[in-house]
């Protein structure tokens, strides 16, 4: 479906116009500047870097990869760029970075500090499966 068909919804009988392909987009997008953020931490020590201090993380470590993956990644994610791919991708790596860092620690997430990866996790699940909304890359070639 592109991003210019109206999407069906229950409101959109009764007149009231779908904003799903905007709200699709506007989900992607900041997502994925938040998650851009964590990359940027590990990567060219922003933020704080990854100690507080601006220091960066080897770049191949798993810490130098996941930074790659986060930053890079979330970069296509924002510009709607093989959103589906790059959003499995993405899924898989918070899932793996729960169960290394947070799942340790204890299994509740808000206890072991790991919500933040499932909910990113939760995010990147949902644009595997789905279209990446308007103002995207893949919206405009297809």
């Amino acid at each position: 479906m592109s991003t210019s068909q109206k999407t069906s919804s229950p409101l959109s009988s009764l007149g009231v116009p779908t904003f799903t392909p905007v709200a699709r987009a506007i989900l992607r997008i900041g997502a994925g500047l938040l998650f851009m953020q964590h990359g940027a931490q590990k990567l060219f020590g922003l933020f704080g870097g990854v100690d507080g201090n601006g220091a960066t993380a080897e770049l191949f470590s798993q810490f130098g990869v996941a930074g790659v993956l986060e930053f890079f990644g979330g970069l296509l994610f924002v510009a709607g760029l093989f959103t589906r791919s790059v959003a499995a991708v993405l899924a898989l790596l918070m899932i793996v970075a729960y169960f290394i860092a947070h799942a340790p620690q204890g299994l509740v997430p808000i206890l072991n500090g790991g919500e933040l990866a499932l909910l990113y996790a939760c995010v990147f699940i949902f644009f595997a499966g789905s279209t990446p909304g308007a103002w995207s890359i893949d919206g405009a070639r297809s």
